[in-house]
């Protein structure tokens, strides 16, 4: 999350000049609003850092001066900025694991549906297969006594 800082507090942060940052905003090597009648300067991470600290060198902050209490407080809200950010991510992936979740669920119960259906049919086919198999088991008892009287009385008659 971005943080809007007076023109004067950021020039004082980063260790220029009120006309010099004002020259930066006229460039646009600075976004800035004005609300107001006051100019505010957007800064991150990488801003808040004031220039004669940037080099890399080891931080020394002088805890007696504004300066060094603002620099102190800039950080601090920096990191929970970062913090905030960090757990907004944390939500938005939670948020999307539990709608991936929900999806692979639903898709499930629909397969298992699927599955119900598939196997009822396959009960009401295989009872229908038996009953036919029955009948023709029937039949063929039937013909077999009607064709086997025919067949003993036609071998009497040619004897």
């Amino acid at each position: 999350m971005k943080t809007w800082l007076s023109v004067r507090s950021y020039a004082k942060l980063i260790g220029k000049d009120y006309d010099e940052v004002i020259k930066l905003i006229d460039n646009g090597a600075v976004v800035s609003k004005e609300e107001d009648g006051e100019i505010y300067v957007e800064t991150d991470s990488q801003q808040t850092l004031p220039a004669k600290h940037a080099s890399g060198d080891i931080l020394k902050v002088d805890m007696e001066s504004g300066d060094g209490i603002q620099f102190v407080e800039k950080t601090i809200g920096t990191i929970l900025n970062m913090h905030e950010k960090v757990m907004d991510a944390k939500d938005e992936t939670l948020e999307a694991l539990k709608s991936e979740n929900q999806f692979l669920k639903e898709a499930l119960m629909s397969m298992q549906e699927l599955y119900d259906e598939d196997r009822t049919t396959i009960e009401t086919l295989s009872n229908e297969l038996n009953a036919t198999r029955d009948e023709l088991e029937f039949m063929k008892r039937k013909y077999k006594l009607m064709w086997g009287k025919v067949v003993e009385k036609h071998a009497g008659e040619s004897s």
